[in-house]
């Protein structure tokens, strides 16, 4: 355990800002279990997130990972790893705020393509890697800013970033 206080670490940012990756390493270093919003939300829904998209849009999906989200941030010492676009609602962001230690990961459109690419299990991604990921970019400027601390992840190891993170934490007096 890194404190006393069993704080939820909640990752949030882009997709392909290393959120999953990232929370790997940080449930190792912690001892902390690492929750995928994502993987819950498939689980729950039943199917790929691609096919929920598909089969019920968008609304419905966003619908069904407040309530995942809202869930998941009752319990007390996890790491948690959101979908990009967890902080699309005002409610999930103050559920975040309030119930975890929320750092933001971002990084270069090149980085997030690199890492992305054309992935087909990216919805959001259909129609050009490079160009939807500078229009979300664009859209999403300010709606990470509630977080404790933003890490750029461009050019650094999972390790290097999950050390940034715990260091930041430890020094938090949440």
């Amino acid at each position: 355990m890194v404190k006393e206080k069993q704080d939820n670490i909640v990752l949030i940012g882009m997709m392909g800002t290393g959120k999953t990756t990232v929370g790997a390493r940080l449930a190792e270093e912690t001892g902390y279990p690492l929750v995928d919003l994502d993987a819950l939300i498939s689980e729950k829904a039943g199917c790929p997130i691609p096919q929920l998209f598909a089969e019920r849009g968008e609304p419905y999906f966003r619908d069904l990972e407040a309530a995942v989200l809202k869930d998941v941030l009752a319990q007390e010492g996890i790491i948690l790893a959101t979908g990009g676009g967890a902080v699309l609602r005002e409610e999930n962001c103050r559920e975040m705020a309030a119930r975890g230690w929320v750092v933001a990961l971002k990084a270069t459109v090149e980085e997030i393509v690199s890492r992305v690419g054309e992935d087909p299990g990216r919805p959001l991604l259909a129609g050009g890697a490079r160009s939807r990921v500078e229009a979300l970019l664009d859209q999403r400027r300010q709606a990470y800013d509630f977080a404790h601390v933003i890490i750029d992840t461009s050019g650094k190891s999972p390790e290097e970033v999950s050390a940034e993170i715990l260091t930041h934490y430890r020094g938090s007096s949440n």
